[in-house]
């Protein structure tokens, strides 16, 4: 069973559906305790990272997954559950920084509006754009997919570079668009609306599951 996270943050339904495409059972969790009966998780999210992390601690999911995720469960992070993935972020966080999860190092800042020779670019980054997969740690998610295949983007906020980037992509910048550390991985794009690609993605975290279970 994989569990979507339900904290009133995520495109929830198209993600759903995504899902059950590839034959999943899924379900959809707002506690802790069926957070933590999951054979894999997916933790979606379009909204600012202050407020998601809030409502993820009020709620005890956050601990639930820290939990989940320490024991090996497979965790998929979409867009904002990317960027919760990370130690803190600066997205109307009060005091500077607001604590993430904790699964990665780093903070997620916002996006640069232009580039090394001061070309401007649009923020928010909206639309279809390639992701470079370099990194070995993330072949199991990207497996079957050719390198620098389109998916769809809408982010102000990036993740940091560090050790589990798997995937880069350039928009003004060149800037982390997948992560993956042991069984959690991350994306910074939309895998659900993604077309193809986006599909098989999804396939990939599903079958990784099952393996698991």
């Amino acid at each position: 069973m994989i569990a979507i996270v339900d904290y009133k943050k995520g495109n929830i339904k198209s993600v759903e559906r995504g899902l059950a495409a590839c034959g999943a059972d899924v379900r959809v969790m707002e506690t802790a305790a069926g957070i933590r009966e999951a054979d894999g998780i997916v933790l979606p999210g379009v909204g600012a990272f202050t407020d998601a992390m809030r409502t993820l601690e009020q709620t005890g999911q956050a601990d639930a997954i820290r939990d989940a995720v320490g024991a090996g469960v497979p965790f998929l992070g979409i867009c904002l559950g990317m960027h919760l993935m990370y130690e803190a972020g600066e997205e109307h966080a009060l005091d500077g920084v607001t604590p993430g999860l904790g699964l990665l190092p780093g903070v997620v800042g916002r996006m640069p509006a232009c580039d090394a020779q001061g070309r401007a670019y649009k923020v928010p980054h909206v639309g279809w754009n390639t992701v470079d997969v370099g990194g070995a740690s993330g072949r199991a998610l990207f497996e079957g997919i050719p390198n620098d295949s389109f998916f769809y983007f809408t982010h102000s906020y990036q993740a940091p570079d560090s050790p589990y980037t798997c995937g880069r992509t350039t928009h003004s910048a060149t800037f982390p668009s997948a992560c993956a550390r042991d069984r959690a991985f991350g994306v910074q794009f939309h895998p659900e609306k993604s077309s193809d690609a986006g599909a098989a993605l999804l396939a990939n975290f599903v079958r990784m599951v099952r393996a698991d279970a």
